[in-house]
């Protein structure tokens, strides 16, 4: 009796000690897969104790609320029919677009930029605008705020409510997390986003990065035209988002070096690639009755993420006559429209178990479009894919995995059936893709603690000290001048041509000297 009365006394000692050091999260997320990445660490910090509150607006794509976590809305203009419509026209502009040269890719850098300067910040006045809800998240007196730097929304609210910030990066359409963090980024071996570059890169591309390295600050203030404006006005001060974003506390680097190209990372950067990552649960009983029906063949997964879930029916023909001639069977979230004599080897569904799919023992290749979040699934359960860029940093994530021979890269572009059958059975009949995706997914799963908890801990761990003011780089407080060294270069350069100078002259006075007593001589 004595020993369960000590036991209980000690485990309500320690939720009391859990509880007072529970902190309170403000939790501002960009919609779509930005959300899902940040879900899962939303979700294990409120269930560990924190009170996390999560603002999001009142309409948008995929975001539902957390388990474990308040949920508060703001108003915003626009429906989710618009904002779907507006997605579709802009996924059928990008499939219409050729990025197959560095100047078509330049240009569609530039014109993301433009099209970003209103997505970033499309919700900001929304929320900041709403006086009673800001009254409200005062009045809460959160320890941090958890944002993605895309929408910039959470990092003007971070500003306005003079809260540590925490920003979930993935990959930034203009770099800003190096830019605002003054990470260093060789030009020489740091490729820019959206040039589809790897790090071993010949003359020419290391000139085209080196002139995008250049550009970059002229990006940053294109993309946030209209954030900086909104930020300076709410703020009731000239400001920028680069400036705000500098006094982050923490930047979450959605990556993994057996993914992302290897590259320099300052202190306040944490790697926390894969967190989402978990086991293969069994799946209904229909599935795996249509993945055992596969035979020796196995079967193929393709998905192109959660914001598609249809392709124009030209390129789908496309898939379906591909399918129609290979021995395995495929899974396909698909929600267009199927032809009468599709194929019978083809299962289509509006949304299928991705993850517990390529877990399965007899999946043998993975079609994807190259998000962050299916490229870790598949390196985690050792997949080799087949990748289909459709927009953003997806080209470049393939071809991070294509210089690591274990994914083919097809463009939808000009996608027919017959490159989408060279590339499949390119990947499952070639045994190196196998043993080469097995062992980028031993290495991934090797580390001394997982992603998802390193994350909860460091976001704790801000919460608890009010920021991470030690791993902020002096680097901040140097101007371009000071941080290049060109004052010391130019100091030093004065003094060399000083030195060169006296010499030169004591030379010369030297030579006169004796000059003139030769003359004497001779004269005498």
């Amino acid at each position: 009796m004595d020993v369960k009365m000590t036991a209980s006394v000690l485990l309500l000692f320690l939720f009391c000690l859990r509880s007072a050091e529970a902190g309170k999260l403000l939790v501002i997320p960009a919609f779509g897969s930005h959300w899902t990445g940040v879900k899962p660490l939303v979700e294990e910090l409120g269930r560990r104790g924190n009170q996390v509150v999560v603002v999001i607006p009142e309409e948008g794509l995929n975001m539902a609320p957390a388990k474990h976590t308040t949920t508060l809305t703001y108003p915003v203009p626009y429906t989710k029919a618009q904002l779907q419509e507006s997605m579709n026209a802009g996924l059928e502009k990008l499939l219409s677009a050729d990025v197959s040269t560095d100047l078509a890719r330049f240009q569609s850098f530039i014109n993301t930029m433009g099209m970003l300067k209103v997505i970033v910040s499309r919700n900001a006045e929304g929320l900041l605008s709403n006086k009673d809800l800001m009254k409200k998240l005062q009045e809460y007196n959160f320890d941090a705020i958890l944002t993605d730097p895309f929408e910039t929304v959470g990092v003007i609210a971070a500003e306005y409510l003079s809260i540590p910030a925490i920003y979930m990066q993935t990959s930034h359409p203009c770099g800003v997390d190096a830019l605002a963090s003054q990470c260093p980024a060789p030009a020489s071996y740091v490729p820019q986003p959206l040039t589809h570059f790897t790090d071993r890169m010949n003359l020419w591309q290391r000139s085209v990065n080196l002139i995008r390295t250049l550009l970059q600050p002229m990006a940053c203030e294109r993309m946030f035209a209209r954030a900086d404006e909104i930020a300076s006005q709410v703020l009731q001060r000239k400001t920028s988002m680069v400036e705000i974003m500098s006094r982050a506390a923490l930047w979450f680097m959605h990556f993994d070096f057996v993914f992302e190209l290897p590259r320099p990372l300052m202190p306040n950067m944490v790697i926390i690639g894969g967190m989402y990552s978990k086991k293969a649960e069994p799946f209904s009983q229909e599935l795996e009755e249509f993945v055992n029906g596969s035979g020796e063949h196995g079967f193929v997964v393709f998905t192109l993420g959660s914001m598609v879930s249809q392709l124009p029916e030209a390129k789908a023909r496309e898939l379906f006559e591909a399918f129609r001639q290979i021995p395995q069977r495929v899974l396909w979230r698909h929600t267009g429209p199927v032809p009468e004599n599709a194929p019978k080897n083809v299962k289509l569904m509006k949304w299928l178990p991705q993850n517990d799919l390529l877990g399965h023992p007899k999946a043998k290749a993975f079609i994807t479009h190259g998000g962050s979040h299916g490229i870790y699934e598949g390196i985690c359960n050792g997949v080799p894919m087949v990748m289909l860029p459709l927009f953003g940093d997806q080209g470049d994530n393939v071809q991070r995995l294509v210089s690591r021979g274990v994914a083919e890269s097809l463009s939808i572009y000009d996608l027919t059936a017959e490159k989408l059958l060279v590339a499949l059975r390119k990947v499952i009949n070639d045994k190196s893709y196998k043993e080469k995706i097995t062992e980028l997914s031993a290495l991934h799963r090797d580390r001394p603690i997982e992603p998802l908890d390193l994350a909860v801990f460091w976001t704790e761990f801000v919460m608890r000290h009010k920021g991470a003011a030690h791993l902020r780089p002096a680097a901040h407080e140097l101007n371009w001048i000071q941080y290049h060294s060109l004052d010391v270069i130019g100091f030093l350069l004065l003094i060399l041509v000083t030195v060169i100078f006296v010499t030169v002259k004591s030379c010369m006075f030297c030579f006169r000297k004796c000059f003139k007593k030769t003359q004497k001589k001779k004269k005498e």
